[in-house]
């Protein structure tokens, strides 16, 4: 019998959601297990798009792009008979015609931009092989329990925690107990199905088949990474992992064997005349389904077990599995230290979950997927593609002043601050150097933004007898916001009003000018979103 570990989170699944998840708890010194029933790290890349939204998630655990890709880079695809054959046509990673963030500034850089900016960060070009280990290295790092060769058998919970039945790597039956769960073990998810938690969208489209092979292509390719291949008796796509690997995806359900993928790979391609080794092959399921709900209890689902969404280009898959854990994670902490009362959980589905249904549907109003959207089923409205990362709205007890009746997504200028929404990216000059607003946010605590000294008392206040850390940034003074940006305008208060934003970076409350008592409005507010114990009163 393992030891029970009062405070433990375990996580079942150690792909890039679990990972992640895992590196997140670990950031704020949660005690995590990782149970992951392979030896190791699957040998097909897989994933390997991160937008910049997720790589501000890995920047605020320790995790930097050290491969940031041009200014000048352009995410393209081009439609085409075969690679060395005719090209008909190209297309945009954005489907929805708007400039990308994907060429933005780095963290810490001293130079402006003319043009808007939505992140000070870049997406992030990194197979999901190759950015596991780098993952699971700094979870490691930060005190995460990685246990591979461990099959969940069973769960229960009850009031006081969880128990986790596992087959181990030696072939024995043991059981591992926490306090919280999170299941991040994909589509198949052994949680989900044991938790009898049911799913409901567009379903199952059909099989793919791909195969993974290394040639060097590139004297054809013209730079660019993506191909749809179009031929009577082949279509296909075709993606680089820009190292010499590449992934066929056949769109049809045909079985190849080892002679027949090698005559597709050469007819995609157009000629022979180059070396071909085939790496491995996959076979899976395109399948659109979000889960009913994402809580049960003292279990959580997160990535493909909460919201399995096909491959597309605005990234919906793994990207948003990242975002989930990075949302539930602080709150586990919080909780979990005794800063919050466990009613702060209950916003993760109400938060999360919307996101996923409009991602899901989403993808079926972009081009690619429209030929699998029932004919009776309404394509809906595309929404900008900044939008959809940058801007989609929280609505939950643990924000006041978000509602239904608001836009699920807009841009960051469009919300000009609006509780629910992610702070906006701006530069301010801050320690001699310029920064992003981001990193004015305190990943481990509550921060109060405000240009009027009379916020800067209050949260001192609010600090000397609140269970939960507040920071405090007087806009204007230790932090400058570089023109022409200024902080009424960004965030739709007077010089007098202030915005409370949670260690994830969303905004939970404002206030646009100032109340006779600000360190009692502050205490009161503090305590309604972020759970306190011994105040939180349902």
């Amino acid at each position: 019998m393992s030891p029970i570990i009062a405070e433990a989170v375990i996580v079942v699944g150690a792909s890039l959601v679990g990972l992640s998840a895992a590196l997140c708890l670990a950031s704020h010194n949660v005690p995590t297990i990782v149970l992951e029933k392979h030896a190791g790290i699957s040998k097909h890349p897989r994933a390997i798009g991160f937008t910049p939204r997720t790589m501000e998630i890995f920047h605020s655990v320790g995790i930097e792009n050290n491969d940031p890709a041009p200014d000048d880079f352009k995410l393209e695809r081009a439609h085409v008979e075969s690679v060395t054959g005719k090209w008909h046509s190209s297309s945009s990673w954005s489907d929805t015609d708007k400039q990308n963030n994907e060429d933005g500034m780095s963290y810490l850089q001293k130079e402006k931009s003319p043009k808007k900016e939505y992140s000070a960060a870049r997406g992030y070009a990194n197979p999901q092989d190759k950015l596991e280990p780098i993952l699971e290295a700094r979870a490691l790092e930060l005190g995460a329990d990685v246990r591979r060769q461990h099959t969940l058998l069973n769960v229960e919970q009850d009031e006081n925690g969880v128990t986790a039945t596992v087959r181990d790597s030696q072939g024995v039956q043991i059981q591992i107990k926490g306090s919280y769960l999170i299941a991040a073990d994909g589509n198949r998810s052994t949680v989900r199905e044991l938790l009898q938690i049911a799913r409901h969208g567009r379903g199952f489209m059909q099989n793919i088949q791909s195969v993974l092979f290394r040639a060097p292509l590139q004297q054809w390719t013209k730079g660019i990474v993506q191909f749809d291949i179009d031929q009577p008796s082949l279509k296909a796509f075709l993606a680089s992992y820009s190292d010499g690997r590449w992934a066929l995806m056949f769109k049809d359900d045909i079985e190849r064997d080892d002679e027949a993928l090698r005559a597709a790979i050469y007819q995609a391609i157009g000629t022979t005349s180059f070396p071909l080794e085939i790496i491995t092959t996959a076979n899976w399921e395109l399948t659109a389904l979000v889960a009913d709900t994402f809580q049960s209890g003292r279990i959580f689902l997160a990535g493909d077990a909460a919201h399995t969404l096909p491959p597309n280009r605005g990234g919906y898959g793994a990207n948003t599995g990242i975002h989930d854990v990075h949302n539930l994670a602080w709150k586990l902490a919080a909780v979990l230290s005794g800063q919050s009362s466990a009613e702060l959980l209950d916003t993760y589905d109400a938060e999360r979950r919307p996101v996923a249904l409009l991602r899901h549907d989403q993808i079926f109003v972009r081009a690619d997927y429209k030929v699998h959207l029932p004919t009776a089923m309404p394509a809906g409205e595309k929404i900008d593609d900044n939008a959809m990362e940058f801007g989609q709205i929280y609505i939950s007890n643990g924000i006041i002043g978000s509602s239904e009746s608001l836009p699920q997504a807009m841009k960051p200028d469009e919300w000009k601050g609006q509780p629910g929404t992610h702070l906006p990216h701006f530069w301010v000059e801050m320690d001699g150097g310029c920064q992003s607003s981001l990193d004015l946010v305190g990943s481990k605590s509550w921060t109060l933004l405000f240009a009027s000294g009379e916020w800067e008392d209050a949260a001192c206040r609010v600090n000397e007898t609140s269970s939960i850390p507040l920071k405090g940034v007087q806009v204007g003074q230790s932090a400058q916001v570089v023109p022409p940006n200024d902080f009424s305008a960004l965030f739709g208060v007077s010089e007098n009003g202030c915005v409370l934003v949670r260690p994830d970076g969303y905004i939970a409350w404002r206030l646009a000018g100032l109340p006779s008592d600000c360190p009692q409005v502050l205490d009161d507010i503090l305590c309604q979103v972020a759970f306190r114990v011994g105040d939180y009163a349902n």
